[in-house]
């Protein structure tokens, strides 16, 4: 009897507290939960990693929002994850994997994709190769890795040999592994695509490896634009003074179908709320410089504006215009003197300075364009 008594006892103990531990946890679990987007970028080898983790800073607020940047496998795959895999609001993508996926019917015809809330900053086709490789025709039926299959890199590295008429074999290591390979001479070349400077462009102090110039013309695909690197992107691969031509695609933040999910689309709501808003704090110093190609009230053309993000930039049209010219010839001038000094370069004459402003402006019009 007394046994029974105990048990009875230590049963009605444990229930007790079983029932103020299971609200407990279920209120916790509701409070980490509280207004979370989940962002998938690539890999380490480029910059959204870096973007994703400068936007997380200025999105939480410790209670009420909250950005967890997720490394995906791909610009593809984002793509797909973004509009298949549960969880997944937003991505970091090219702005080619759109026509690529439609081209290979990998979404409907009549699919538009994903929607977007802005675009991002350019991403520049890095090809290194040795120094016995003097242009891109010295590829022609060699080796090139291109990164994982459907890779931005991929997608891009297969677009523009095409167009160049440079037949290559592909091969599909993740760069980091390539570079070996292109060392010890199994390979001819390294495709990437990222963001300059690219972390892992920005690692190499070999002298046997240098960056191929990409003749191009705009022309005969306006989704790329011409651009270079110079001593300044990366002191030990470009010699001062001879900077190396290359093309460029957009990157941009799309986002998920998520209008009929309220929770989800509202936690999208704030995050553009947030985001648009603080935006000017992410061009002060301390930030990736890419944040300077930003134009959030830019036009993509085949891409759909998430609705949220469309009304929020009617209603603030003009803070959305950017800075003034002035503005932006201060800010201009001030990142040419954070670059140079962190490659222990003298400080660039004032006039010098003007004129590459006006080519900076140039430059950007015909982006906007």
């Amino acid at each position: 009897m007394t046994h029974r008594i105990g048990r009875a006892i230590i049963s009605s103990g444990l229930f007790a507290i079983i029932g103020m531990v299971v609200p407990a946890v279920a209120q916790q679990s509701v409070g980490i939960n509280r207004g979370v987007v989940e962002l998938e970028t690539a890999g380490s080898a480029g910059i959204s990693v870096r973007i994703g983790e400068e936007l997380a800073n200025l999105i939480d607020d410790g209670a009420t929002r909250r950005l967890v940047p997720v490394v995906g496998k791909g610009a593809l795959q984002n793509l797909l994850d973004l509009k298949y895999l549960r969880g997944i609001d937003m991505a970091i993508l090219p702005i080619d994997v759109l026509d690529y996926a439609s081209e290979r019917k990998l979404i409907p015809a009549n699919d538009p994709g994903a929607y977007y809330i802005t675009k991002l900053y350019n991403e520049e086709f890095h090809l290194l190769a040795r120094r016995d490789i003097k242009a891109v025709a010295n590829l022609s039926n060699r080796k090139v890795n291109v990164g994982p299959p459907g890779s931005g890199s991929a997608i891009t590295a297969s677009r523009l040999f095409e167009q160049l008429k440079v037949p290559v074999t592909m091969t599909n290591e993740p760069q980091e592994l390539a570079l070996e390979s292109l060392r010890n001479g199994e390979i001819a070349a390294v495709a990437l695509l990222a963001g300059k400077p690219a972390p892992l462009v920005q690692a190499l102090k070999d002298g046997d490896l240098h960056l191929l110039e990409i003749p191009f013309n705009q022309a005969a695909n306006p989704i790329y634009v011409p651009t270079r690197f110079t001593a300044a992107d990366y002191p030990g691969l470009v010699e001062q003074d001879r900077p190396v031509n290359t093309v460029a695609v957009g990157s941009l933040l799309a986002v998920a179908e998520l209008r009929l999910v309220p929770e989800r689309n509202r936690n999208i709501t704030n995050f553009v709320e947030t985001f648009f808003t603080g935006f000017q704090t992410l061009l002060e110093p301390g930030h990736h410089p890419k944040w300077h190609e930003v134009n959030i009230a830019a036009d993509l053309p085949g891409w759909r504006r998430y609705p949220a993000a469309e009304q929020w930039l009617q209603r603030n049209l003009q803070i959305a215009k950017g800075p003034t010219v002035d503005e932006l010839r201060l800010m201009f001038a001030r990142f040419i003197d954070e670059r140079r000094q962190a490659a222990g370069e003298a400080p660039m004459p004032a006039q010098e300075k003007s004129a590459l402003f006006q080519r900076f402006r140039a430059w950007q019009t015909g982006q906007a364009r």
